[in-house]
């Protein structure tokens, strides 16, 4: 017997009734998405094709190159370095200028 059973959910854009199936929980599960799905799958697709954006995410962090207090779209992961505009825009550096290095 299978761990997971089809679900009827309640859209929250319509009303409606919609299954999420035992293959879809499966799923979810394996990509560790802690929510179920909230709209049925005619309105999912209105509202992406508005362009209706995704939550962002604004993260307070340190600038790990001059220190200052910034903020970053995204959810900064030990390991990996963050900076504030000024410096992200320092450390990009022009193809040509690369190219006649070498």
């Amino acid at each position: 017997m299978s761990e997971f059973q089809d679900r009827n959910l309640t859209c929250v854009d319509c009303g409606a009734q919609f299954v999420f199936t035992a293959g879809e929980q499966q799923f979810f599960r394996d990509k560790n998405f802690k929510n179920e799905p909230k709209r049925c799958k005619a309105c999912k697709t209105k509202r992406q094709a508005a362009g209706a954006p995704f939550a962002k995410v604004e993260t307070s962090a340190l600038c790990d190159q001059c220190g200052r207090q910034t903020t970053v779209p995204f959810r900064p992961t030990q390991g990996r370095p963050v900076y504030c505009r000024e410096c992200f825009q320092g450390r990009k550096v022009p193809a040509a200028a690369t190219a006649a290095a070498h």
